[in-house]
């Protein structure tokens, strides 16, 4: 039967893969398929999902909190303060952001960035599930970084960090579509992890780098520092005469 119909619409000059069709599917009147016509494409493959138990919340459970409990008397100073030097409405600065799968929250922080205060202020967020210690930088959800499919769409399947990979490499000195395929990296890299663990692992080593980073380049700071000053003092021997 199955031979018959394929020779059926060989000679139609159909495509072999609609013979596969059931008989219901047919136009109706008899309507014989147009030539040449192509399969159409298959759908797209599903984005392996990291599962969202509490194995991959736990940490950021246990660190956001720690966290936020040894940055709330710094947090809780730098409120007061911006509350009496600009008034109690200019406290916070809210933005709506969009998190995993897009859906959009409203992203509260303070409105300073001494010690990074603005950051900690963020951890809440994070203990609520909202934002992750280490991922994509939170955008809009009308971003030209979200609007577009293909291998964007990895963005939106993690949630959004604190720190990520974009930050650690590039701080601001890379321009945003560079730092965009940063973030899009790590996405695809931790939904592509095969066991919880390694997610964790590359979490880690990003936290890690998040520290070692801004270290490193005050030390390098303070060292360009000492090595650029010059004194007064003439250390030439004496009897020296510089070459004619």
């Amino acid at each position: 039967m199955r031979n018959a119909r394929q020779r059926r619409y060989r000679q139609g000059g159909g495509a072999w893969w609609q013979s596969l069709q059931p008989v219901r599917s047919a136009p109706r009147g008899g309507l014989a398929p147009p030539a040449g016509a192509r399969r159409p494409p298959a759908p797209a493959p599903a984005l392996p999902l990291p599962s969202d138990g509490w194995a991959e919340r736990l940490p950021d459970v246990v660190l956001g909190s720690a966290l936020l409990l040894l940055a709330a008397p710094a947090l809780a100073v730098a409120a007061c303060a911006l509350a009496v030097w600009h008034g109690p409405g200019r406290v916070l600065d809210r933005r709506t952001v969009a998190g995993l799968g897009g859906r959009p929250f409203v992203l509260y922080s303070l409105r300073t960035r001494v010690l990074r205060l603005d950051a900690f202020s963020r951890l809440a967020h994070v203990v609520r599930g909202e934002l992750s210690l280490v991922g994509p930088a939170p955008l809009a959800p009308d971003d030209p970084r979200l609007q577009h499919g293909g291998p964007r769409r990895w963005r939106l399947e993690v949630r959004p960090g604190l720190t990520g990979l974009a930050q650690v490499r590039a701080r601001s000195r890379m321009p945003w579509d560079e730092a965009a395929l940063l973030d899009l990296h790590y996405a695809q890299a931790r939904c592509r992890a095969g066991t919880q663990i390694q997610r964790i692992r590359l979490d880690l080593a990003i936290l890690a780098e998040s520290v070692h980073t801004p270290v490193r380049a005050t030390l390098r700071r303070r060292t360009r520092g000492a090595k650029g000053s010059l004194s007064d003092t003439d250390h030439r021997l004496p009897g020296y005469s510089p070459p004619e």
